[in-house]
C-alpha cells in the first residue's frame, strides 16, 4: 500500500509493525530515483518498471503515487524547476551591486547544476525533447530571460541598449556552459568568470570593467 505498512513475526510469534515510511519521504524517494533513470536512459527509453526497481518499490506502488510516465516526468520537472529557481535567488541581495548580483546569482546557479547533474540534464535535454513539455519549458526559460534582462537593465545606465536581446544571449551561452559544468567539463568559478565577463563587455562597449 502507498502508506508504507508492513508487519512481521518477532520471536516470540507477536506481529510487530515494521516502521513506516511516511508518503512525503516515499514520494522524495521515487522522484529522485526517476532522475536518476531519465537522466541515464532518457524519457522514451525509460519505463515504470525500471523506476520502479531503482526506487526499490513495486511497479502498482509507483502507479499508486504517479498515474503514468507523463505524470511522473511532470513532477520532476515541477520539482527541479523550483530547487533551479530558489538556487538562482540565493544571490540576489538588495546590498549586492548589480555586477555582485550577476556574479553570485551565477554562482549560485552553476554550484546548483554541479551539484545535481542529472536534475540539470533531465530539466534541459529531456524537457525540451519530450513534446507534452517542451511549452513548458521554453515559458520558464521566457521567464529566465525576463529576469536577466531586468538585471542588466538595473546595472547601467546606458537606456539605449538592447537589454533584452543580450538577455537572450546570454542565457543561451549560460545554458551552453552549464551543459559543460554538467557534464564535469567546466568548473563552475571559471564559468563564473567567463560569463560575468561577456554580459559587462556587452553593457560597457568596450575593455571589461573590473567593478
Amino acid at each position: 500500500m502507498a502508506s508504507g505498512d508492513a508487519s512481521e513475526q518477532s520471536g516470540n510469534g507477536r506481529a510487530t509493525r515494521a516502521k513506516r515510511v511516511p508518503r512525503a519521504v516515499r514520494e522524495q524517494q521515487m522522484l529522485d530515483a526517476a532522475v536518476a533513470v531519465f537522466a541515464e536512459r532518457g524519457f522514451h527509453q525509460s519505463s515504470m518498471d525500471t523506476i520502479a526497481t531503482a526506487s526499490g518499490i513495486s511497479k502498482p506502488m509507483l502507479y499508486l503515487y504517479y498515474g503514468s510516465k507523463d505524470e511522473l516526468f511532470g513532477a520532476i520537472l515541477d520539482r527541479e524547476s523550483q530547487r533551479f529557481l530558489e538556487a538562482a535567488s540565493q544571490g540576489s541581495s538588495p546590498d549586492f551591486t548589480a555586477r555582485e548580483t550577476l556574479e553570485r546569482t551565477l554562482a549560485a546557479v552553476l554550484d546548483f547544476v554541479a551539484g545535481h547533474r542529472d536534475a540539470w540534464r533531465v530539466l534541459v535535454r529531456e524537457g525540451s525533447s519530450v513534446g507534452e513539455f517542451a511549452d513548458q519549458i521554453a515559458r520558464r526559460r521566457a521567464r529566465l530571460v525576463e529576469l536577466t534582462a531586468d538585471l542588466l537593465r538595473a546595472g547601467t545606465k546606458e537606456p539605449e541598449q538592447d537589454f533584452d536581446l543580450m538577455a537572450v544571449a546570454l542565457v543561451g551561452a549560460g545554458e551552453a556552459v552549464a551543459n559543460r559544468v554538467a557534464e564535469g567539463d567546466l568548473d563552475p568559478a571559471r564559468a563564473v568568470e567567463v560569463l560575468t565577463g561577456l554580459a559587462w563587455r556587452g553593457l560597457s562597449g568596450g575593455p571589461r570593467q573590473t567593478d
